[in-house]
């Protein structure tokens, strides 16, 4: 697994980068907003690298908030690699944030490929990771709890349960969340 990509610019294009490391070339798909970022040719970048049956894909992040809401997103069933990347390239993850806890499916359907369906689905998977709680560090940590309970094969509708009422740091919300989901 690529999680992060350092060299040097060979082609750029809004939404792809080649990128030569070593000798060897990459080709990384980025968002608008991380293309607009991108001012020198050396580059360093976060990644997710998406292996299907017929493709492989790597998708490269200037910030680790983008990162991680592309990820969060591509785990929304209907929700691909393409219409997550066009969120990114829609909204900067602090908008995006606010869209999820404010339910703005209007805002959320100017999304290329995004219908009216589609906008309140993701608003409904995406309405357990936001905290109702301005304090974007205890956001933060809940979402990579979340996503860290998930990767350990707990359902998302179990971990939920379990971090209900809690707080703290993203250690903290995990072990006292594995302690719960052990009782249930």
């Amino acid at each position: 697994m690529i999680v992060g990509i350092e060299g040097k610019i060979e082609k750029k294009e809004p939404t792809l980068l080649h990128i030569n490391v070593n000798g060897l070339i990459y080709e990384v798909f980025v968002s608008i907003n991380s293309s607009n970022l991108i001012d020198s040719e050396s580059i360093k970048l976060f990644t997710t690298q998406i292996i299907r049956e017929d493709s492989s894909n790597l998708f490269g992040f200037v910030s680790n908030d983008e990162k991680r809401m592309f990820d969060t997103l591509i785990k929304i069933n209907g929700v691909g690699a393409k219409v997550a990347l066009a969120i990114c390239s829609t909204f900067s993850p602090d908008i995006f944030s606010r869209i999820i806890s404010d339910k703005d499916v209007t805002m959320l359907k100017k999304v290329p490929g995004i219908g009216p369906k589609s906008a309140s689905r993701i608003l409904v998977e995406l309405a357990d990771f936001i905290v109702s709680n301005d304090d974007t560090i205890s956001n933060k940590s809940m979402v990579e709890a979340v996503m860290a309970l998930e990767s350990l094969g707990f359902k998302k509708e179990h971990i939920i349960k379990a971090l209900q009422g809690l707080s703290g740091d993203t250690q903290s919300l995990i072990k006292d969340g594995l302690k719960k989901l052990q009782r249930i």
